[in-house]
């Protein structure tokens, strides 16, 4: 594989208890890239992440391109009572320092005394960026990354992540259902359903063509090459 290529995909299947969640996914992302991953709802979205993580058993191949460090944020996490501080959550991480970590989100170092509990949707989204990135990731995997946020905060978590993203190198695949959102902030798109549905530029996602392809409306499986979605 190039060394241009932080991820490549080959021919991925993934069962879980008897029922097959993705079949045949093949792909390639470049460095620096910013993916979007999208389809309804039980596509296999969140599979492809843990099957790229390594949690879940799958046949194919997962090749990252030499030592790859990986941060992930997932959609959900639960910390109403849990009696933690921020600061204490990210003194856990044993990388930089939390106060800039905080600061490199947007966070002021006062949000450190509070309890993880208390904080707004778009604050804990923050904190848990400043968690996945502390120890600088080559690539960034985020599982909706406005879940639980108004929409005010959509924007700036966005503007942020990509901001994040320039300054530290970072490749990002992130999960979306969010048509604007994928149109806006990502360079490529892969459309999955079980199996590839679209894999290409993300300004696709408005044409309604596209659309029909992606949301069960009509199409058929493909399987991309690598550098196909280039541009």
């Amino acid at each position: 594989m190039s060394g241009e290529y932080i991820l490549t995909v080959s021919d991925l299947s993934v069962t879980l208890q008897g029922q097959p969640i993705l079949s045949g996914v093949s792909f390639a992302i470049r460095r620096g890239t910013t993916l979007a991953v999208v389809g309804p709802n039980g596509a296999g979205k969140s599979v492809l992440f843990r099957a790229l993580l390594g949690l879940v058993p799958h046949t194919g191949s997962i090749e990252w391109g030499g030592k790859v460090k990986i941060g992930y944020v997932p959609q959900i996490v639960s910390v109403r009572d849990i009696p933690i501080s921020v600061g204490e959550f990210l003194s856990m991480r044993r990388a930089s320092s939390p106060s800039e970590a905080l600061r490199s989100v947007g966070l002021d170092a006062a949000v450190m005394k509070k309890n993880l509990g208390v904080l707004s949707g778009g604050q804990l989204r923050r904190v848990l960026i400043a968690w996945a990135v502390m120890d600088r990731p080559d690539i960034l995997l985020f599982d909706e990354p406005t879940t639980g946020v108004d929409l005010d905060s959509e924007e700036a978590i966005y503007d942020m992540l990509r901001r994040l993203t320039r300054e530290e190198r970072m490749t990002l695949i992130m999960i979306s259902h969010e048509r604007h959102i994928v149109n806006d902030y990502s360079d490529i798109m892969l459309a999955l359903d079980g199996c590839v549905k679209y894999f290409g530029d993300s300004h696709e996602i408005m044409n309604p063509d596209i659309q029909k392809v992606i949301y069960r409306e009509e199409g058929l499986c493909i399987v991309p090459t690598v550098g196909e979605a280039d541009g």
